[in-house]
This record gives C-alpha cells, structure tokens and sequence, in this order.
C-alpha cells in the first residue's frame, strides 16, 4: 500500500505541472503493487537486474518507473558506482538491505555508451567507475525512501541480504525512451 501511494504521489506531483507547452500531461498513471511484486518476482536471484516498468510524460520531462534487483554482496571490496549526469532518482527498498555509498566524484570514470540499453532505457547518460572518497555512507533496508539527485555517484559497498527496490526516475531533458 505504502508503494501505491508513493507511486501516485510522484505521478500526480509531475504529471499536475502548470505551463505544459505542447500537450496536457494532467493524467494520472497507475501501477499497481501487482505490477511491482511481479518485476520484483522476476528478477534473477543471483544477477543485478533494472527491469523498466512505465515511462510517462509530464509537463517538467519523462517520469520513469523500474524495478531494481541487487544479489547480495560481501563487505570489503572496491566500490563500483555509478553517476547519472542528468538524471535523478528516488528508491523505495520493497525487500532486502545493503550499505549505499555515495560521493560527488568516481575515480576512472568511464562513460556507459551512449546508444546502450541502459543509457536509451534506464538512465540516460552516465558513468561508472570506482567511489573511493564516499561522502556518505548509510545502510539502508525494506522501507527506507532514498533520494539521489543527478551528478551523484552511488553504489553499494555491502549488501547483506539481496536487494530490491522501487526507483523513480526523474528526466527533465526526455533522453530516455517512454515504455
């Protein structure tokens, strides 16, 4: 119930927008817990997993839905991470906990391509590197809402009992296909 409610209350905060210039973006998506519990379902136990579920427009960009899958992961070694540049994203964790790392800078970054899935579907443009001067480190757990703005590098430097969670993706510039 606490996801449907977050769902709309993100839906109809971005698609109620004033000033649309092309069209009326007022109209309220809905996915239900349904929807989620089955992507959650889906995902591979034992591989990281970013199921799409709806993309929307609204006045301010897309609005996009997914499910994330995250195995577990042993505390102790490098901090892979990733930084969207343009994208920002909030995660509601639906099951599981981990340690979430972030930091304003990766080390090595290097650039996903920019015609790749994840890039066209999921994220828009980003890069992936080392988090080796974590400006925050917090555990994180079923229930817990994140925010992570855009230019923000995060990733998980333990996850004690494999992961799932829901993440809004907010993309004012529309890079990422609707689905």
């Amino acid at each position: 119930m606490k996801i449907r409610g977050l769902l709309l209350l993100a839906t109809t905060l971005l698609a109620t927008g004033a000033g649309a210039q092309e069209a009326d973006y007022r109209v309220a998506t809905v996915i239900t817990s349904d929807v989620l519990d089955a992507a959650m379902a889906a995902a591979p136990a034992d591989a990281v997993s970013d199921e799409p579920v709806r993309h929307v427009e609204s006045a301010e960009g897309r609005l996009g839905i997914g499910v994330v899958h995250r195995p577990a992961l042993e505390a102790g070694g490098p901090v892979r991470g990733i930084q969207h540049h343009q994208q920002s994203e909030v995660y509601r964790v639906m099951a599981g906990a981990g340690v979430l790392v972030t930091s304003r800078a990766l080390s090595s970054p290097e650039a996903l391509e920019e015609d790749g899935y994840a890039v066209t579907h999921l994220t828009g443009p980003s890069s992936v590197g080392i988090i080796d001067q974590p400006d925050q480190v917090r555990r994180i757990a079923t229930g817990d809402v994140v925010i992570i703005p855009a230019g923000l590098a995060h990733g998980f430097s333990e996850i004690s009992s494999p992961i799932t969670y829901m993440v809004v993706r907010v993309d004012p510039q529309r890079l990422v296909a609707l689905k």
